[in-house]
């Protein structure tokens, strides 16, 4: 009964899955006046339903975050963290602006992979937005909070995007004389991030995190309701595949 309603809920009464089901109705509406018309937006509904489903989304998802798996021992002379997003003036512990749910998570291995390592850590991540701060320094402060050394974390906050945070990273690994970096980035990200950097001529050792799937997932009722998580999935993962592609033409 609690699936039942879940799905019920998710579908008929959320975003995406309330404007699909509007959507459609719309198209059977539209299918006795101008049948071309309703085809096309039965045929666009039905693509919207697909990649919002959580069965979906995943697979998709998956389809990345599976290509690397964290390393069983560390074997590196620094940790390269890219950044996730974050917020200029969000309210904090010890100062204002917060990171993302993905840039959080990025964060937190770093830290616990120099916890066991000592091994200094470059945060990747300028200002792109004027409301998103600038995350390198909001991040630097943030480990500072966790108990990390100021002299510990070096921070790059020039880039914008995953080219600029292989190109900037470069130039810090090259000045600091740094030869084998620890690359930690979101899973379904690793990819993308590799090849920049392999573009480069840099050679990373993957340590991939903040994972969006589970390695072995359970199917029930509402991994077919739309929601708001699935369409989210599909949408990143098919970013990755559009960048993964513009770098290999």
């Amino acid at each position: 009964m609690l699936y039942l309603t879940k799905f019920l809920y998710k579908t008929f009464l959320l975003p995406p899955g309330i404007f699909i089901i509007l959507l459609l109705a719309i198209g059977i509406w539209l299918y006795r006046r101008e049948r071309k018309a309703a085809i096309a937006l039965i045929s666009i509904t039905a693509i919207l339903y697909i990649l919002s489903t959580p069965i979906v989304g995943s697979l998709l998802i998956k389809s990345l975050e599976r290509q690397y798996r964290p390393p069983a021992s560390v074997k590196g002379d620094v940790i390269v963290m890219l950044g996730g997003g974050s917020f200029a003036g969000t309210p904090d512990i010890d100062g204002a602006g917060g990171l993302t749910g993905s840039s959080a998570n990025r964060l937190l291995t770093a830290a616990r992979i120099h916890k066991e390592t000592g091994l200094p850590i470059i945060i990747s991540a300028g200002k792109l937005y004027s409301e998103s701060g600038n995350e390198a320094n909001i991040a630097k402060r943030k480990l500072a909070g966790l108990g990390i050394p100021v002299d510990k974390v070096i921070a790059e906050d020039k880039s914008r995007n995953t080219y600029e945070n292989a190109k900037y990273t470069l130039k810090i690994l090259k000045t600091r004389h740094f030869k084998k970096p620890i690359l930690v980035t979101s899973a379904y990200h690793m990819r993308r991030s590799v090849m920049n950097f392999k573009k480069l001529g840099v050679s990373v050792e993957p340590y991939p995190t903040d994972y969006r799937s589970d390695i072995n997932p359970s199917v029930h009722l509402n991994s077919f309701a739309p929601c708001y998580d699935g369409f989210a999935n599909s949408g990143m993962a098919i970013r990755e595949y559009i960048g993964i592609l513009a770098l290999a033409l």
